[in-house]
């Protein structure tokens, strides 16, 4: 059985959980998200820790054991804390702007492109070439940073695109000159 199933998760000062038959519900500083988990799995609240428990005899499979609780956990932290990424534009005249809801950028294309911003995050740029995609919900704060990271990938001869601030980018020998 899962180990780490199997670990408790504290929780942080500030933040509330309400837990249904088959949804926990978790309310802290930066919002409120809700988790529903299968039949099989249930979830127990004791003092400042959540328990997540399982029934073997539900006819779960064993690895949702330590998802669902991987997915609570980043809930729990996600209310408190928040998850944070980090895009960086590398090339001549690329540059980002927020305009209202829509995060606008100059990627080198004859057009801009933009990109909707969700509800419930927080995009802020600084620099032009610094954007920082902030929220509540591990998911989408990836899934919105992968899309705009899609727009313009890193290419391996220059490395110019967007990339992750953490990134690391091989880049590739060009063309040799022929010797004559």
């Amino acid at each position: 059985m899962s180990r780490l199933g199997k670990a408790p998760i504290p929780l942080p000062k500030g933040v509330e959980v309400k837990v249904s038959k088959e949804a926990i519900e978790v309310k802290g500083p930066k919002g409120t998200l809700k988790h529903e988990f299968p039949l099989g799995i249930s979830v127990k609240v004791e003092e400042d820790q959540v328990h997540v428990l399982f029934d073997e005899k539900a006819g779960l499979e064993k690895p949702h054991y330590g998802l669902h609780r991987s997915l609570i956990n980043n809930a729990v932290v996600g209310v408190s804390a928040g998850f944070e990424k980090q895009l960086s534009l590398i090339g001549v005249g690329y540059r980002a702007a927020v305009k209202g809801n829509v995060l606008d950028l100059q990627l080198g294309f004859s057009h801009p492109s933009q990109v909707a911003i969700p509800a419930d995050l927080q995009v802020t740029v600084e620099k032009n070439t610094l954007i920082k995609v902030t929220g509540p919900n591990k998911q989408v704060v990836g899934q919105f940073a992968a899309n705009v990271r899609a727009l313009r990938p890193p290419e391996p001869y220059k490395g110019k695109g967007v990339r992750y601030v953490d990134e690391y980018v091989r880049k590739k020998a060009g063309k040799s000159a022929k010797g004559s």
